[in-house]
């Protein structure tokens, strides 16, 4: 009986193992995924709005001198979204 029950416990565990992902997705969804529309695009407002704010930051005093070519490019791509 106890031999069966540890054989049991050992195909369960491996069985889990295997479905780890699927197992993870059920229970755990991404919440992402679940987004609407409007979800999606308030968040990538959001997104782009504290990149740039980041940016902004970073000239601090002496302007725009203290960006990088990499931040300037950066910064004006965002600010034509």
């Amino acid at each position: 009986m106890s031999q069966l029950l540890i054989l049991g416990i050992i195909i369960i565990a491996i069985l889990a193992f295997f479905n780890r992902e699927w197992i993870k997705n059920r229970f755990f969804p991404d919440e992402k995924r679940n987004y609407t529309i409007d979800d999606q695009f308030n968040s990538d407002k959001r997104d782009r709005e504290k990149e740039i704010d980041r940016l902004l930051s970073k000239m601090g005093k002496n302007g725009i001198k203290d960006l990088s070519a990499k931040d300037r490019k950066r910064l004006d791509e965002l600010s034509k979204k």
